[in-house]
């Protein structure tokens, strides 16, 4: 029965330990439903959908219902040819209701070039978004693989620390067996210490990188604690021609900037449709009533239905047009220039990303070499050590390289990633 008890009790703590695992997948998962810059920009593209109706492009016709009335009290005095009549307290009510329409029928194609424009906007407002997005997913993986950075930085500096502990008792038993000065033990305690203190930096260091990830996945508590991964998956090789292929026609920069130009163009082309004539249906149902207490005509009722165009020919508005004109043609041209100078920044650093990316690789190709011929002159160095054929100074000359080394390869681990993950960003592949 205790047997059975324990077992339980151990899958419950895997159970509880497996769920306070965050995995990358899952933190770009939480940030894309609870990052605030996400929320704002999906909002911002839902409005550009809101907006992008025929009524908003001035294709429907307006129905108004309207209503007035009113009462008077009046001293009335009329004088005409056939003599004058007085009317000393007349009072007077009066009623008018309507249902009036209003329809543009022709504007020149304007409306449906407006129609067009407001299609390009929402998909601008997309674009946009997709670029947060991008923005967003980049953020959290350099967050997230910082965090296992540190994770191995703390690593390296608890494997130090065993590294001294054992260099310490070496110390204290050869110097209990006088073949050990004292200052050899007294050195190895001094970084022993050292290091301990490392590690307590390192955890604060953590918590705070932990801090970061949480604020950009949109956690409502930033101390939220959990557990993430501890090593930095590095498979991704980049074909170069494949990128430079795919930049032009997948970088949401880039698309956004040519859709800006297809608005800039129609925004030309409304200025241009407002020198031609407009043709408005007008019509409705009429009723007015007016009734007087005094007076020649006691009751009047007019009702009926109405109807009518109103045709509009632009003669002069003061060269109004004219000036939106040539402001959409400098509108035009300007989208073009910021076209071209994305085009030529985002190409420049996709290839700066890519020499980053092959120079970090090599350095970590090369480091990798290196932490473990540092691990191994380390252990040689300890085991020279208790043999008493070395000193102390070398010992610790051999631990510091070999710490420094560890650090130098996780730095270039990580460097790997983000460029790897900068890559995937310009080509929008995250």
């Amino acid at each position: 029965m205790r047997t059975l008890q324990l077992f339980l009790l151990l899958i419950l703590s895997a159970t509880v330990q497996a769920q306070n695992v965050l995995t990358l997948d899952k933190a770009v998962n939480i940030a894309l439903k609870n990052n605030f810059d996400i929320l704002v920009s999906r909002n911002d593209a839902d409005m550009d959908q809101i907006n992008n109706t025929p009524g908003n492009a001035g294709m429907l016709p307006t129905i108004n219902l309207n209503g007035s009335g009113g009462y008077e009290y009046n001293n009335v005095y009329q004088k005409n040819s056939s003599g004058i009549t007085k009317y000393p307290n007349q009072s007077s009510t009066s009623l008018n209701a309507n249902v009036e329409l209003s329809w543009t029928l022709f504007d020149g194609g304007k409306m449906f070039v407006t129609k067009n424009k407001l299609n390009q906007i929402q998909a601008l407002g997309e674009l946009q978004f997709q670029t947060k997005v991008q923005e967003t997913m980049y953020n959290v993986i350099a967050a997230y693989y910082d965090v296992v950075r540190q994770k191995q930085q703390l690593s390296s500096i608890n494997e130090a620390i065993s590294y001294n502990k054992e260099r310490v008792t070496i110390a204290q038993t050869g110097f209990n067996a006088g073949t050990l000065a004292k200052t050899d033990l007294l050195q190895a305690k001094i970084d022993l210490n050292v290091e301990m203190e490392s590690a307590i930096d390192q955890q604060n260091t953590i918590s705070e990188s932990l801090k970061t990830l949480n604020s950009i996945l949109g956690e409502e508590d930033p101390t939220i604690k959990f557990d993430i991964s501890d090593s930095i998956p590095l498979q991704y090789s980049p074909d170069r021609d494949e990128l430079l292929r795919k930049l032009n026609s997948s970088n949401t920069s880039i698309l956004s900037f040519q859709k800006q130009i297809e608005i800039s163009q129609l925004a030309l082309k409304e200025s241009q449709k407002d020198k031609l004539p407009t043709l408005q249906l007008n019509g409705g149902y009429y009723l007015s009533q007016a009734i007087n207490s005094e007076g020649s005509t006691l009751k009047n009722r007019t009702y009926g239905p109405q109807i009518g165009m109103t045709l509009s020919i632009p003669l002069y508005n003061g060269g109004e047009t004219k000036r939106k004109i040539s402001i959409a043609r400098k509108e035009v041209q300007s989208s073009g220039y910021d076209m071209e100078n994305v085009k030529l920044q985002v190409n420049i650093e996709l290839e700066n990303t890519l020499t980053d990316f092959d120079n970090q690789r090599q350095l970590f190709l090369i480091e990798k070499s290196n932490n473990e011929l540092a691990k191994e002159n380390l252990d040689i160095c300890l085991q020279r050590l208790r043999l008493g054929q070395t000193t102390s100074l070398e010992v610790h000359q051999a631990q510091e390289s070999y710490v420094q080394s560890a650090t130098r390869l996780t730095n270039f681990e990580y460097n790997l990633k983000i460029a790897e993950t900068k890559l995937k960003q310009l080509t929008t592949s995250l």
